[in-house]
């Protein structure tokens, strides 16, 4: 039960000795109210006024009165929570964003997927009023080595062309340089005033721009961002890892949030690849964006998505799905009429006949969608109904009223409420964690003023060390059989890859579509055994396939054991939660004293926990990532050696090359992924086990050296402020 609680207000910085009580102080001047005596009635307009911000500020005025030092706590930080956007050019995505965040045109059309291979991401600028991007730029070494490779597919007159490295090959050129780049030699383009020009931009590593104007940052970005085939020269985006957009007055939805544009591309620079995958697998969410008139039948974010699944699921930390079908308010009414056969009497005649249509095919849409899911294989991953939503959205409509849709009818609120939320829960554990920081605080230091039960305390002291030796005894049982399982698991996977490798890759390299095969299978080879056409028809990954045994040799035990969400009775993070060297306590009376140190010791738990179960996230990407990563290095130098084949044949050298390749490693090749897994998952055994020792020993001794001073300082109504504090963010 709650005890009773006055009202909370917040809390003044005010000088005093030690040896004074605390008292709960006046609210700040700046708030305009009074504090009431305990006995007068809570007045419950004050307190649903405190914001997590407030909270976290009366938190931080009670320690600077008792420790006359505020900043030894922080409020503490974490990862932003990514959301990651899927979706091609055209689809609506930078109008979705512009209108979630409540800014028409704050991106400008196309700036989100333009250029496919480029990651972007927005973000909130919390410092000033200004629109900031900071454009992460190749090194000039990284840029000329992309040149030479840009060059050769431009030039490569062989039977091995691959249109679609060229057709993107061109683009970068002409982008860069002008119109008739790509019919220079790379000598002569060296020789041109812009490549010394560019060589020179290129020696810093980041470009920031920053400007208050939202127009005139929009322009000053968009070469960074955009590609326009009408104008050649001086769009810089080929020489662009990523471009991070921070947008001011957003902090409502995005102080604790990014989202992300996941391009599918067809560029083979390896270093966009990686970059690519790694923010994948960061991302707590992820939205499909798609136009409603194609949400059906398009497959490209649907097979983006299966490709992707891994680095959502076991190999990242993805929750949720959001499919959003844009431009519902884009309708061919008499077609749709037809089409959809639609009833009279749900066609008013006298009125506007478009809403109701509108409205429709919203839900048939919304229908459709979801059984896709349900029959797809990305259903086993999120299989609840809660991970997986349809939005329905206009973004012109919610700007513009004339097109006659509620703004709720245009379904951005919902999206709005969703970031909200997301950042609003964020906040509050951020709070929650501070808030708790301060009472451990106190706590520790209410416990050396109160009279000392030397014995009692020194024995608490042991049992608590006790309690710490035989709790991570039991855990080293459990990682014990955790590891067994997967050493099992893992040693069938090795078996059946090493007897079915040679046929997969085989099957997978063989000759698919007569003449034009050998310029994906040179393209494969160029990007370390992964190709994707430009518009994602064709997905091939070598890699992926050779590791599919060992993932699936250990999928059900590696979502036991590292969930994205819920309980399983087998993970690591459940584990954790259980934790704790606070046990029955039934041999010593209670006494004041020990409820400090508890309370202390509790607190200490509960922030090592959250912090582990972060690491816990991070580290079983690594653990999952790492076997198709050994492939990869394992199989690199046959890559580097096939792609580089050329002439008369080479298709069929290629093959053979990747296939003896394959024969020739495969033994060492899976053994190796199997103990680069154990490793790992070893690893992650002795941060968890060591980190819980040395910090808990650690907060066992400040306990204990705690009540060896001869302090006089009652901080017990400080704690009691603390306390409401929580219960307000529980409420």
């Amino acid at each position: 039960m709650k005890k009773n609680t006055s009202p909370l207000h917040p809390v003044p910085s005010q000088s005093r000795t030690c040896s004074d009580r605390l008292p709960i102080d006046p609210t700040m001047a700046s708030q305009g109210t009074k504090r009431k005596r305990d006995h007068e009635p809570s007045d419950s307009s004050i307190e649903t006024t405190l914001t997590t911000d407030m909270i976290t500020e009366n938190a931080r005025q009670i320690l600077r009165r008792v420790t006359k030092n505020s900043d030894q706590i922080d409020k503490g930080s974490r990862k932003k929570a990514t959301i990651g956007i899927f979706g091609k050019s055209g689809e609506g995505k930078s109008s979705l964003l512009s209108a979630i965040l409540g800014k028409k045109e704050l991106l400008p059309s196309g700036c989100f997927g333009a250029c496919t291979a480029v990651v972007t991401q927005v973000e909130a600028n919390l410092t000033d009023s200004n629109y900031i991007a900071e454009i992460e730029l190749f090194s000039k070494e990284e840029w000329e080595n992309e040149l030479k490779d840009v060059f050769k597919d431009i030039k490569d007159e062989s039977e091995e062309r691959n249109e679609d490295l060229i057709e993107i090959a061109v683009e970068k050129i002409t982008a860069l340089y002008g119109a008739d780049a790509d019919q220079k030699t790379l000598e002569e383009l060296q020789n041109d005033e812009k490549f010394a020009e560019i060589e020179a931009f290129l020696s810093i590593s980041k470009k920031i721009i920053s400007n208050s104007n939202l127009s005139e940052f929009t322009n000053e970005v968009a070469s960074f961002i955009q590609h326009s085939e009408s104008s050649s020269g001086d769009w810089f985006w080929p020489l662009v890892k990523s471009v991070t957009i921070k947008v001011p007055h957003c902090h409502e939805f995005l102080e604790h949030i990014v989202l992300l544009d996941l391009p599918g591309t067809g560029d083979c620079n390896k270093i966009r690849d990686d970059l690519w995958k790694s923010k994948l697998r960061e991302c707590s969410s992820v939205w499909i964006v798609s136009d409603i008139k194609r949400a059906i039948s398009d497959r490209d974010p649907w097979g983006i998505l299966k490709y992707c699944i891994d680095e959502l699921g076991p190999g990242g930390k993805c929750k949720s799905i959001n499919f959003i079908c844009t431009k519902t308010d884009d309708i061919n009414l008499g077609a749709y009429i037809r089409s959809a056969r639609l009833p009279r009497d749900q066609i008013p005649e006298d009125k506007d006949q478009k809403k109701p249509c509108i409205l429709h095919r919203n839900e048939h849409a919304k229908t459709r969608v979801k059984e896709k899911f349900e029959n797809s294989e990305i259903k086993k991953i999120f299989n609840t109904d809660n991970q997986f939503q349809v939005f329905t959205v206009s973004s012109n409509a919610f700007f513009d009223h004339n097109l006659n849709l509620e703004s709720s009818e245009t379904e951005i609120p919902n999206l709005q409420d969703d970031l909200r939320n997301l950042n609003k829960s964020i906040n509050v554990e951020l709070t929650r964690e501070y808030v708790n920081k301060v009472k451990g605080v106190l706590s520790l230091i209410q416990s050396g003023q109160l009279d000392k039960d030397r014995k009692k305390i020194e024995m608490k002291v042991n049992k608590f060390k006790k309690n710490l030796k035989e709790s991570l005894s039991e855990l080293d049982k459990y990682f014990v059989s955790i590891y067994k399982d997967l050493e099992q698991h893992l040693s069938k996977g090795v078996e059946e890859s090493v007897s079915s490798c040679v046929a997969s890759t085989k099957k997978m390299i063989s000759n698919k579509d007569g003449r034009g095969f050998h310029k994906i299978l040179g393209a494969l080879c160029k990007n370390y055994g992964c190709y994707w056409s430009k518009n994602w028809d064709v997905v091939l990954d070598l890699n992926k396939s050779l590791a599919k045994h060992l993932h699936k040799n250990i999928y059900d035990d590696f979502c036991k054991i590292f969930p994205v969400t819920g309980k399983t009775g087998k993970s690591v993070q459940e584990q954790i939660d259980k934790f704790s060297i606070i046990q029955s306590d039934s041999a010593y009376p209670s006494s004041d004293i020990l409820h400090h140190i508890h309370n202390f010791i509790k607190i200490e738990e509960t922030k090592l926990k959250a912090a582990l179960n972060r690491d816990i996230v991070d580290k079983k990407k690594d653990i999952y990532s790492s076997i198709q990563i050994t492939i990869v290095n394992e199989m690199a130098s046959c890559y580097q050696q096939a792609a580089a084949v050329r002439g008369t044949g080479s298709m069929k050298k290629m093959q053979d090359l990747l296939i003896n390749t394959v024969d020739q490693k495969k033994e060492g090749m899976f053994k190796k992924a199997k103990m680069e897994v154990l490793k790992k998952f070893n690893n992650l055994k002795l941060h968890i086990k060591s980190t819980l020792e040395n910090e808990l020993q650690k907060a066992i001794e400040r306990s204990q050296s705690q009540n060896s001073k001869k302090t006089r300082m009652d901080v017990s109504r400080e704690i009691e402020e603390l306390e409401r504090l929580l219960d307000h963010l529980s409420d």
